[in-house]
């Protein structure tokens, strides 16, 4: 009798914890810039066939990203960098228009506004 009673609970529970995980997710990602989802969309975007790897690039034995890869990044880079108050001409001066130091700037500070996005819903709850 007391496991029919606790089965049930025991769902609810899990169906209620799942449901409040599943909202937290869906405010993090309204919380998002528009700069932060085209830098989700570009990053996404290297999986599509026409933007996966190539068998030349591929054999090259490298984990960095081929300049062709990289310049599809590049745009959304640059405008989350520049929705960050940093001006055109800093990013220039502080990259040299390096690719990869771009998208690595860019990446850190997508990084750090989803760690301020998570802390402002834990502070709030």
């Amino acid at each position: 009798m007391k496991k029919l009673l606790l089965l049930p609970a025991i769902a609810v529970i899990g169906l209620i914890s799942c449901n409040s995980e599943g909202t937290t997710l869906n405010t993090v990602q309204s919380m998002k810039t528009p700069q932060m989802e085209n830098f989700d969309k570009a990053f996404k975007s290297l999986g599509d066939p026409q933007n996966r790897p190539t068998e030349e690039e591929k054999n090259r034995n490298t984990s960095e990203l081929s300049d062709r890869r990289k310049a599809l990044l590049v745009p959304a880079s640059k405008e989350l960098i520049l929705s960050s108050g940093v001006t055109e001409s800093e990013l220039t001066r502080k990259t040299g228009g390096d690719m990869s130091q771009i998208i690595v700037w860019a990446t850190n500070i997508y990084m750090q506004k989803s760690d301020e996005i998570r802390k402002n819903l834990k502070s709030e709850k």
